[in-house]
């Protein structure tokens, strides 16, 4: 903001000394006596009036400006905003990590007591023998109040183009009784294994099994002519494109 500029016009009163001059001058013309007579016949030699110096006139003291504004406090520098390089970028937490399904990996089946339904199904009706057998055992288990300590499993046979025989298996923690028709007590298959991660429908474990078919193909790999499948998602419960199932393959 402008300060205005203030200035003070200094006034003074000056007598000029040139009429101060001739007026004492004029007096002492006036006022001086006749010469004496005896002195009428020198001749009369007048000192010239010695005109007075005016008194110096003492200036009228220059008026000070008035005080002007104090100074307005300069604003404090804004501190600047740090640029976007200054800026450390606050630490984000890392995603976590997503690890890829497992596929091919190298097993070891456990053999496991289980209560086994036996079937045949072809290959248009699949999945819903499957869940029939699961169905039949599950059944024979609540009935007798005995809870599974392991997921349940399918464990195919024999295949051909027509259908397949199969073994649903339920691992339990005690023989059941009245077991039903095409039911019995066994255990599961165990030894080497490699493992792979099926999710999604069944009917898309086509391209799953076609992968598999790849990959022993490729590493010259020789399975038994057997696969296990591990329903790691209740199959009576789990929507059928939610399913998870462990894929393993026996070896020789």
């Amino acid at each position: 903001m402008e300060r205005p500029c203030q200035f003070g016009l200094t006034r003074v009163g000056l007598i000029p000394a040139l009429v101060l001059t001739l007026g004492i001058a004029g007096a002492s013309a006036q006022t001086a006596p006749d010469a004496s007579k005896d002195a009428k016949d020198k001749p009369s030699v007048s000192a010239p009036a010695q005109a007075t110096p005016a008194a110096p006139s003492t200036p009228a003291p220059t008026t000070p400006p008035a005080a002007s504004e104090a100074p307005t406090a300069a604003p404090a520098p804004a501190t600047p905003a740090p640029s976007a390089a200054e800026t450390p970028a606050a630490p984000t937490t890392p995603a976590p990590v997503q690890t890829a399904d497992p596929f091919g990996e190298e097993t070891t089946l456990e053999p496991k007591t289980v209560v086994i339904f036996k079937g045949k199904a072809n290959w248009d009706n699949a999945f819903d023998s499957l869940m029939d057998a699961f169905k039949s055992l599950t059944v024979l288990l609540d009935k007798q109040g005995i809870v599974p300590n392991g997921n349940p499993m399918i464990v195919y046979t024999s295949t051909d183009d027509a259908g397949f025989t199969f073994q649903a298996q339920v691992p339990v923690p005690q023989e059941p009784k009245n077991l039903g028709k095409s039911m019995s007590i066994g255990k599961s298959p165990d030894g080497k294994a490699l493992k792979f991660v099926h999710r999604g429908s069944y009917d898309n474990m086509d391209n799953t099994y076609e992968a598999i078919t790849n990959f022993l193909d490729d590493k010259k790999l020789e399975a038994k002519d057997t696969f296990i499948e591990e329903y790691m998602t209740d199959p009576l419960k789990t929507a059928e494109d939610k399913l998870v199932i462990n894929v393993y393959v026996p070896m020789k």
